[in-house]
């Protein structure tokens, strides 16, 4: 799947102050990705605040970015949770023509064991024609896959065909890396060892924070492709300080306030039980962004 190589962004869903969904906040955050080097879009991922989205409002969101998009970026689906069965329900209502690969999260809260997790993504799998992205994020779910799982997965189940892999352990990225069957894609999920999963031989980044920064991020990600080692790295240490600020108070708190101080946002509005970010991290925001300039 080629078209997933390079910078994929976790799109926000922006809210008014009203806290509905802000649909031209949501447009213009499409047309700044699509027109700043974003290679594909990932709607109704985690960082989409998706768990406190309704079902009309989660429709709304897809019909947005499709239409703000119209068919310039490939689109990727976020679909996960805890209850397989009410996840194999949603992969089956997903429209083909619509998106490029579903992603989804591994089970949380439960902590499933390795052969839960398997079991799992293969009766997911099992229910779609669509190419399936694994998600090991496990400072957020409470598990972690551990490499072997997702490489008996590579390796058994056709239409799997790459993982985001945001848990930051080099170690088990350069195992995930050694072992792949080929066209496997080894993706970071994580904005500070993006650079370095690619350096290492890896495909590319699903970010965060590549949503504000879409030219200068997807710059990066492309030249460690390349192997611009030198080029690349001198991005990576730009934008080192601000991968740590946008998750200092939790995600999507912080890209949020950042993509409000850029105005691509017109509130850094969050729904409860997140709050928005305190008045320190939006000082140190604005500081970052005064000595970028």
């Amino acid at each position: 799947m080629r078209t997933l190589q390079g910078m994929g962004v976790a799109l926000v869903t922006p809210f008014k102050a009203d806290g509905t969904v802000d649909v031209a906040a949501l447009e213009r955050l499409v047309h700044f990705q699509v027109e700043n080097g974003t290679d594909y879009l990932v709607v109704l991922g985690t960082t989409a605040e998706t768990p406190t989205l309704s079902t009309e409002e989660k429709e709304l969101v897809k019909m947005t970015v499709r239409r703000a998009n119209n068919g310039r970026l490939p689109m990727v689906l976020g679909v996960g949770g805890n209850h397989t069965q009410a996840i194999v329900e949603q992969v089956r209502g997903v429209s083909v023509q619509d998106y490029a690969a579903i992603l989804s999260v591994t089970p949380y809260y439960n902590k499933p064991s390795q052969e839960g997790l398997y079991q799992h993504y293969k009766a997911v799998a099992a229910a779609t024609e669509l190419p399936i992205l694994l998600y090991n994020v496990p400072s957020r779910t409470g598990v972690n896959m551990d490499y072997r799982t997702t490489l008996r997965l590579a390796q058994e189940v056709p239409n799997i065909i790459g993982v985001k892999e945001a848990s930051g352990n080099i170690v088990q990225i350069m195992h995930l890396l050694q072992g792949r069957p080929e066209g496997f894609l080894v993706i970071s999920g994580d904005d500070a060892t993006a650079l370095p999963t690619v350096l290492l031989g890896g495909d590319g980044t699903i970010s965060v924070l590549g949503q504000a920064f879409p030219k200068r991020y997807s710059q990066m990600i492309r030249q460690g492709l390349e192997g611009k080692n030198q080029e690349a790295n001198a991005i990576q240490y730009q934008l080192l300080e601000a991968m740590e600020l946008i998750f200092k108070e939790g995600n999507p708190v912080g890209i949020k306030a950042l993509l409000s101080l850029l105005e691509l946002l017109d509130t850094p509005q969050v729904r409860l039980p997140l709050v928005s970010a305190t008045e320190g991290l939006q000082r140190e925001l604005k500081a970052y962004l005064a000595r970028m300039k």
